[in-house]
């Protein structure tokens, strides 16, 4: 389980594709306090560390391999060298739940309408399949990218949904969400609790 706190900006600094992807992300974490097995959030994907290290008077890294159906499943381009991911560590027990629960597992993937100041903050409007209307809803939780965010504004338009999120300057600054650009594409996890109320209501709805 995650809290959508991102707590670093990695770099991909290597992809190989050899039965799946190996993707090796440069990281300010320690990775002496990572074990191998650990779950580590990349951009919303929950991944699972199967090696790590010091490049010599270099960052720490680690590798993780994803599969066929998670990059088909997840942001265009986001498996490419060079591109940056919000990194997350799992949470322990006992640990401040600062954002609200992530599982780490992509809904769907939104298109980025564009982006406007609003104040200090940026306000970004994103496009996503009518699947996912019925899970958002204004004032309530969505992880774009690995990032917690509470959701400002809803409209449906035929096949697809709009909805608008407001990133304040720290979230700009800690987050790689500060860099979209209308037509770039983004991780969407739905809030776990929406998830399960609709399909209550799915039930509640069949024994009417």
């Amino acid at each position: 389980m995650f809290t959508g706190i991102v707590s670093d900006i990695g770099t991909i600094a290597s992809v190989e594709t050899r039965g799946d992807t190996r993707i090796v992300v440069e990281t300010a974490y320690d990775t002496t306090t990572v074990d191998l097995g650990a779950s580590i959030a990349c951009s919303g994907v929950c991944l699972t560390v199967v090696d790590k290290g010091q490049r010599e008077g270099g960052p720490n890294w680690f590798a993780v391999d994803v599969s066929g159906e998670t990059i088909s499943r997840t942001a265009t381009d986001q498996w490419t060298k060079g591109r940056p991911l919000n990194l997350e560590r799992a949470m322990k027990l006992g640990e401040e739940l600062g954002g609200h629960i992530v599982t780490g597992h992509v809904d769907g993937v939104a298109e980025v309408l564009g982006v406007e100041p609003d104040g200090d903050s940026l306000r970004i409007g994103f496009a996503v399949p009518a699947a996912i209307a019925p899970f958002l809803a204004p004032k309530g939780s969505i992880t774009v990218d690995g990032v917690s965010l509470t959701v400002n504004s809803v409209a449906d338009h035929g096949d697809v949904t709009h909805f608008a999120v407001n990133i304040i300057p720290h979230t700009q600054g800690a987050t790689t969400l500060g860099a979209l650009a209308a037509g770039r594409s983004v991780n969407i996890e739905i809030d776990v609790l929406a998830r399960y109320l609709q399909r209550m209501e799915h039930y509640r709805a069949k024994a009417g």
